[in-house]
């Protein structure tokens, strides 16, 4: 029997798993959502809620991954004896596959704005019009396309590598140097001109300011931006080894994903600030708003290309967990399937991001549901399948899963009174919630 592959060291498992959660959500959206709907007094519920229902929701499937030691296709049916609990694994199979067809193409972008602040770096050739260069950039069908696929590349060839060569590996390199870029960003951006307005802004609630949207956006997006409900975290960890405490590691998870929160507020708000920028610019705000913004300060093409990195390294370490769950659910705990798995699921996806990648061009007119192919890919996985995935992870975790596997998973003898309330949470407090959010969502 093949030899399931497993973690070199804990610290490796959790800078995988942190990078998993701390992607797009976290740093892209995270910092527009907030300044639409209550500043500071936003990201206050947010940590809140990223306590009482993100954690609750993520020590879930590290319970469920670590315990059944296998894919999430199999692991329900294994640890119940009712193979029918795999749907599942199923939702999520399906739901990451969706995720990362328009993903990809948001990290096609990145990396296309990366080589191109290179160029200007070395040409000083710079735009006047951002507005239009993105909007050129991503109409054009080989700039998308090559994107995406150079995307999907990099990703294929760190997972080929396997969990500890490859996932690990990357994650060990790839965390330490967002944190570093942060740092570099962040005291460059607190230097400029009235900075501080930005940073009262971020870091001083003001509750007056928030109303019942904003509370149901905290509330979505305490789970969103932990990758929970499609069974990544599962995934993870379903490689760890039985000495790991997966409580202490789950709480450094969602530490490592509120600190990044932080930082990026740090970063965004001081600059948007000094500069008089919108905040609440949505998406736009990456590749339009912050590229005028670098632009007016000395060496600004640099500490951009370094704002770009940041987001790569979020971008592409939450992929590496997205297509890892495809794969291993191809593999089926034969390693030696590994890159043939990669390889095959990255050309279907591949396949399945073409029409979100012209969606912006040459299908830009081809509009249905929630608009276009792009539009629907997000609407659909993030609006219906995440949500009923992270709902069906509370329920099976909080009435089907034998207590005694959990309080053993959660080490119960140590943290004594943490089972206790970790069901309570997930059997009558989060299933609502995510109903509520859910119900926003859909009605909205």
């Amino acid at each position: 029997m093949e030899k399931r592959s497993t973690w070199g060291s804990k610290i490796g498992f959790i800078l995988a798993s942190a990078g998993s959660a701390i992607g797009l959500g976290a740093m892209w959206k995270f910092p527009y959502v907030m300044a639409d709907n209550g500043g500071a007094a936003f990201l206050v519920l947010f940590m809140v809620f990223t306590l009482f229902i993100g954690l609750p929701l993520l020590l879930a499937e590290f319970v469920i991954g670590r315990h059944g030691k296998t894919y999430s296709t199999e692991v329900f049916g294994k640890i119940t004896g009712n193979k029918y609990y795999n749907l599942i694994g199923h939702l999520g199979n399906i739901g990451v596959f969706f995720l990362l067809s328009f993903y990809s193409v948001i990290g096609g972008w990145i990396l296309l704005y990366m080589i191109r602040t290179v160029c200007v770096i070395f040409t000083g050739q710079h735009t006047k019009n951002y507005e239009a260069l993105f909007g050129s950039l991503i109409s054009n069908p080989i700039y998308a396309i090559l994107g995406a696929a150079l995307f999907i590349l990099l990703t294929a060839y760190i997972v080929s590598k396997g969990i500890q060569e490859g996932i690990e590996k990357a994650s060990k390199i790839m965390m330490p140097l967002l944190f570093i870029a942060f740092m570099v960003i962040i005291l460059r951006s607190l230097t400029l001109p009235n900075a501080m307005d930005g940073v009262a802004f971020f870091l001083k609630p003001d509750f007056s300011s928030m109303n019942a949207e904003g509370v149901l956006f905290a509330l979505g997006q305490s789970f969103f931006s932990l990758s929970v409900g499609f069974g990544g975290m599962l995934t993870y960890a379903s490689y760890l080894d039985n000495k790991t405490d997966i409580v202490q590691s789950g709480f450094s998870v969602v530490g490592l994903n509120i600190l990044v929160t932080i930082l990026a507020g740090l970063a965004i708000f001081p600059a948007t600030a000094s500069l008089g920028i919108d905040n609440a610019q949505g998406p736009g705000l990456l590749f339009i708003v912050l590229p005028f913004v670098f632009d007016q300060l000395p060496m600004g093409s640099i500490f951009y290309l370094i704002f770009l990195s940041l987001f790569f390294f979020a971008t592409i370490t939450s992929s590496i967990s997205l297509i890892e769950i495809n794969v291993s659910n191809y593999i089926k705990n034969n390693e030696r399937k590994r890159k043939k798995g990669v390889y095959l699921v990255s050309l279907l996806l591949f396949i399945l991001c073409v029409p979100s990648a012209l969606s912006n061009g040459v299908l830009n007119e081809v509009k249905f549901g929630a608009g276009t192919f792009f539009d629907n890919m997000d609407y659909l996985v993030s609006n219906i399948m995440l949500p009923i995935g992270a709902f069906c992870f509370a329920i099976f975790t909080g009435y089907k899963l034998d207590k005694q596997i959990a309080k053993e998973e959660l080490n119960d003898y140590k943290y004594r009174g943490l089972f206790k309330i970790w069901a309570f949470l997930l059997k009558y407090i989060i299933p609502i919630v995510i109903l509520a959010v859910f119900a926003s969502l859909i009605l909205k």
